[in-house]
């Protein structure tokens, strides 16, 4: 999930893009702040267009006074308590987005609803939009039957500190009130969530020097761990295998609707 709250309150309508498709075109057109190397994803290439196509009643989308979309939450539903499940995957968001076009494919019945994104364009960050979303999500799967939520939370700070371990960043609360130090973090569990775990390999992006450089522009030139702005953890990079690999935590967090 993509985050980004605030405080001040302006004028929204949240609506879900079944009920009004003809967001369908400006939603997914929205600009946003995604690095563009994590939108390369192959599972989310190959699956997100069909969870704005083919659940469109999980898809939310707010627009300001005015009309203009200016926030997006993508959720599916699966079923996590299916055979040989029962635990939240340690592949996180990929996993998560697999096994509810599986699901969905195979008849069968979800009992969870995960969050996928949840994105607000730039100019209206930090008033508190995220927070919203992620409330009206909430709704919709408790409006849907579902009991819990669940969410591979990308945290919003963690790319500040790329070589600190997700599962030390994860747990860090403040002293002052004891919730996560992250503010994505914060804002879910103040929703009432709690962590479940971490999610050590969530999302994967690997390619060639070349489609590296052209997604960062940095040299990747040597062997080793690479920071890159808005990663998460650094890129491993082979030059000797013409390669970079990207492998990327998220916190898995649980909803009680």
């Amino acid at each position: 999930m993509n985050p980004h709250s605030g405080s001040s309150a302006p004028v929204l309508t949240i609506t879900t893009l079944a009920e009004r498709p003809e967001l369908a075109a400006p939603m997914w057109g929205m600009p946003d702040n995604w690095p563009d190397f994590a939108v390369q994803d192959p599972v989310a290439v190959m699956l997100m267009p069909r969870v704005r196509d083919e659940l469109p009643e999980y898809v939310l989308v707010a627009t300001d006074a005015e009309g203009a979309v200016v926030a997006r939450g993508f959720s599916v539903p699966f079923a996590l308590h299916a055979e040989g499940r029962g635990q939240l995957p340690d592949r996180g968001w990929d996993q998560v987005l697999q096994w509810a076009f599986g699901d969905r494919e195979r008849g069968v019945a979800p009992d969870t609803v995960s969050a996928i994104e949840i994105t607000v364009v730039p100019g209206m960050q930090g008033k508190g939009l995220s927070g919203r979303m992620l409330a009206a999500m909430r709704d919709n799967a408790r409006g849907r039957g579902f009991c819990e939520v669940v969410a591979p939370v990308r945290p919003s700070a963690k790319h500040l500190e790329p070589a600190t371990p997700m599962s030390e960043y994860a747990y860090r609360v403040r002293e002052s009130d004891g919730l996560p130090s992250d503010p994505w973090l914060r804002v879910h569990v103040r929703a009432g969530a709690v962590i479940d775990k971490v999610a050590p390999a969530s999302m994967a992006v690997s390619g060639s020097l070349a489609q590296w450089r052209a997604w960062t522009g940095l040299p990747f030139d040597t062997a080793g761990p690479v920071e890159v702005p808005g990663a998460l953890v650094p890129v491993a990079c082979e030059p000797e295998h013409d390669r970079a690999a990207y492998v990327e935590p998220n916190v898995w967090m649980r909803h009680a609707l």
